[in-house]
């Protein structure tokens, strides 16, 4: 990919292709691309396909994916409304962490993904996606909690749901990250009209 901006979704699929950038290509079933409204106030970056995700070619709609439909509402949101992708667009073997190589070789797509939604709000979900979309080594469970800044993005850290479904004493917390959520994305849409108001530019029509 270049720098050169990417007007749609469809464009970064197609750029992606049938994807041999790394050995991944050799153990998927398929490439998970991303879901949801392409223009969504809120888009969520995961860390990569689970094995339901490898089979039914969409980010999160294993157990975790479930139970952040669940949470969803918290923040007074729906899987509708709201567009999901993973730092990695293919499986790794047994679900292990990413490599270094692979994020390297995949990341790009992501960057555009970003760029052709233009959300309000990212939500990055468990270490891999903080530590990618804010380029830093800290652990999430020093950042989560807090929105960070990063361009001209709000960044919301949240533990992936994964590690509430293995340690139920995430649960609070995860409740209480969606919640700030739901309270982030009100005061941004405040932010967004007021701005439109001053320009005289309808929202959606922002340059």
């Amino acid at each position: 990919m270049t720098d050169q901006n990417v007007s749609t979704l469809e464009q970064v699929r197609a750029a992606i292709g049938a994807c041999r950038r790394c050995e991944l290509c050799e153990t998927r079933t398929t490439i998970v691309f991303g879901v949801g409204d392409p223009h969504a106030e809120v888009m969520f970056v995961g860390e990569a396909p689970g094995r339901q995700e490898d089979l039914g070619a969409e980010p999160f709609i294993g157990a975790a994916g479930k139970y952040l439909n669940q949470l969803l509402s918290r923040a007074g949101l729906t899987r509708e409304e709201i567009y999901i992708a993973n730092v990695l667009k293919c499986r790794p073997p047994n679900n292990r962490d990413p490599l270094p190589a692979e994020i390297e070789a995949c990341t790009p797509f992501l960057r555009e993904q970003v760029r052709a939604v233009d959300p309000l709000v990212l939500v990055t979900l468990g270490r891999f996606a903080t530590q990618f979309i804010l380029k830093t080594d800290v652990g999430i469970g020093n950042l989560r909690g807090r929105v960070h800044l990063t361009g001209r993005f709000s960044v919301l850290p949240i533990y992936h749901p994964a590690a509430a479904i293995y340690d139920r004493a995430k649960v609070p917390v995860m409740e209480r990250d969606f919640e700030l959520l739901g309270a982030l994305v009100v005061r941004r849409r405040e932010e967004a009209s007021a701005r439109a108001a001053r320009s005289g530019t309808p929202l959606g029509n922002e340059e």
